[in-house]
C-alpha cells in the first residue's frame, strides 16, 4: 500500500512534477496529494530567517495539522549587488505578496545603472521533509545566472522574464516548463530529496 506525502502547495503543476520524480525513484510507492485536498488548512506565516526555516516551518505544521508526512519548499532570487536580496522577501519585495509586476520592476529600477558584468543573481530553493515521529530533512539547490534590463518572455511565473541562466541565450521566461524544471533551483531541490523521501517513508513501515 503507497505512503501518502503532502506536498504543502497548491499548485498543479509542482504537484506532478514531484510525483514524475517521485516515480521515478519508486514507482507505485507514494500517494502525493496537495493543498486541495484540504481546503480548511491555514496559510503558514513564513517568519523564518532563511530559506530553510520557511520551508521546515511550513512542512512541520502541514504535517502535524493533517497528521501525514509533509514536504514543502521555500525559495526565492538573490541579487549578487543587492547584498542577496531580496532573497526570502523575493515574493512580497514591492510590499505586497505575490505581485510579480510590481518585484521585478522594483529589481530592474534597483539594477538601473547597473552594467551586465555585474549583474549576477542566483535563485536558491529549499525542499524540506517533515515527518509525524519529527524526524526531518532538508535538501538545498541553486540556479545561477544573470538579471536582465527589461522583461523578456510569456511562460513562467515570478522573476523568470528577468533572469537568464548561465550558458543560455533566453530568459527563464522563455522555457518550457520541462526545459527550467530540468535546470531549475527547485527542480534540482526536489530531485535531490527524493530519495530521502523514499528511504523515510519507507521506515515508518
Amino acid at each position: 500500500m503507497p505512503h501518502t506525502l503532502l506536498l504543502a502547495t497548491r499548485n498543479k503543476g509542482k504537484i506532478e512534477e514531484f510525483r514524475r520524480i517521485l516515480d521515478a525513484v519508486a514507482p507505485g510507492e507514494i500517494d502525493l496529494v496537495g493543498l486541495e485536498n484540504f481546503p480548511d488548512l491555514h496559510d503558514v506565516v513564513e517568519d523564518g530567517k532563511t530559506f530553510e526555516e520557511n520551508a521546515l516551518k511550513k512542512a512541520r505544521e502541514m504535517c502535524l495539522a493533517t497528521g501525514i508526512p509533509a514536504i514543502a519548499d521555500d525559495s526565492g532570487l538573490c541579487v549578487d549587488f543587492l547584498g542577496g536580496d531580496p532573497g526570502i522577501f523575493s515574493a512580497r519585495w514591492a510590499g505586497e505578496h505575490g505581485n510579480d509586476v510590481e518585484n521585478t520592476k522594483k529589481v530592474l529600477e534597483q539594477l538601473r545603472d547597473v552594467p551586465e558584468d555585474k549583474r549576477t543573481a542566483h535563485f536558491t530553493c529549499v525542499a524540506a521533509l517533515y515527518l509525524p515521529d519529527g524526524r526531518s530533512h532538508c535538501e538545498e539547490a541553486e540556479f545561477h545566472g544573470s538579471i536582465l534590463f527589461s522583461p523578456v518572455g510569456e511562460h513562467g511565473f515570478g522573476y523568470d522574464p528577468i533572469f537568464q541562466p548561465d550558458g543560455y541565450l533566453v530568459s527563464s521566461a522563455q522555457m518550457s516548463a520541462e526545459e527550467k524544471d530540468a535546470i531549475s533551483h527547485r527542480g534540482k531541490s526536489l530531485r535531490a530529496i527524493a530519495p530521502h523521501v523514499i528511504t523515510l517513508l519507507r521506515s515508518l513501515g
